[in-house]
C-alpha cells in the first residue's frame, strides 16, 4: 500500500506537458523566475532541486529540440549557485553538456541563450583543477551572444558582468546600460523586473 500511495504521488507531482512546446517551455520560465527574483535565499536551493527535476522531463518531452536544454542548462547552472560549495561543480559540468548540446540541435535557438548561459558559466566557474572555467571562452560565447541578439538583456548584462570581472568597469557600464534599455520581452515581466534591478544594483556599484 505504501509503495502505491508513493506512485501516485509521484505521478500527481510530475509535471503535465502540453504537448505544445512554447506553453511548456513558458512554465518553466516562469517557475525559474519566481524561484530566482521571489523566493527567499533559504528555499531556493530546493525549488531549484524540484525544478531541475522538471526541466529533464521537459528535455526528455521534446528531445530533437534546443530549447529545452537550453533551459536546462540555466536552471542547473542557477541551481549551483543556490547550492554553491563543491557539490555544485558537478551540475554546472551537466549545465555546460545540455548547453553544448542546445548549441549542436541549433546554434540560433532563444536568440543564442545557449551562448549566453555558456559564457556566463566559463568566467564563473572556477579554472582548472577545480572547474572548467576559462575568460578566453567566455568572451568567445558572449560576444557570439551578442551578435545573434545585440539588443537583448541578458546578453548585454552578462557581457558586462564578465567586463567588471576584466576590471573594464567604464566598458560594463556601457553594456548595463544597453541592458537597462533592452526591450521588454513578451510573458517575461517577473524575469524582466529581476534582472533589472541587477543591472541597477550593478551600476550603483560602479
Amino acid at each position: 500500500m505504501k509503495w502505491m500511495m508513493f506512485l501516485l504521488a509521484s505521478v500527481i507531482a510530475a509535471p503535465l506537458w502540453a504537448g505544445d512546446i512554447d506553453s511548456d517551455l513558458a512554465g518553466i520560465q516562469a517557475r525559474w523566475a519566481e524561484i530566482q527574483y521571489q523566493l527567499p535565499e533559504d528555499k531556493k536551493e530546493k525549488a531549484f532541486e524540484d525544478l531541475a527535476g522538471q526541466a529533464q522531463g521537459f528535455v526528455d518531452a521534446y528531445p530533437d529540440r534546443a530549447e529545452p536544454l537550453i533551459w536546462q542548462g540555466i536552471v542547473l547552472s542557477t541551481y549551483a549557485g543556490a547550492k554553491g560549495g563543491l557539490g555544485a561543480l558537478g551540475l554546472v559540468k551537466d549545465a555546460r553538456k545540455s548547453l553544448e548540446k542546445a548549441l549542436e540541435i541549433d546554434p540560433a535557438a532563444l536568440e543564442g541563450s545557449a551562448y549566453t548561459s555558456l559564457g556566463s558559466l566559463y568566467y564563473q566557474v572556477p579554472g582548472w583543477p577545480l572547474g572548467f572555467g576559462d575568460d578566453d571562452k567566455a568572451r568567445q560565447y558572449l560576444l557570439r551572444a551578442l551578435e545573434l541578439n545585440p539588443d537583448g538583456i541578458d546578453p548585454n548584462y552578462f557581457y558586462a558582468d564578465f567586463l567588471i570581472e576584466q576590471d573594464q568597469p567604464e566598458r560594463a557600464r556601457e553594456y548595463l546600460n544597453k541592458a537597462l534599455n533592452a526591450p521588454e520581452r513578451p510573458n517575461r515581466p517577473l524575469a524582466d523586473s529581476g534582472r533589472r534591478q541587477e543591472i541597477r544594483s550593478k551600476l550603483e556599484s560602479l
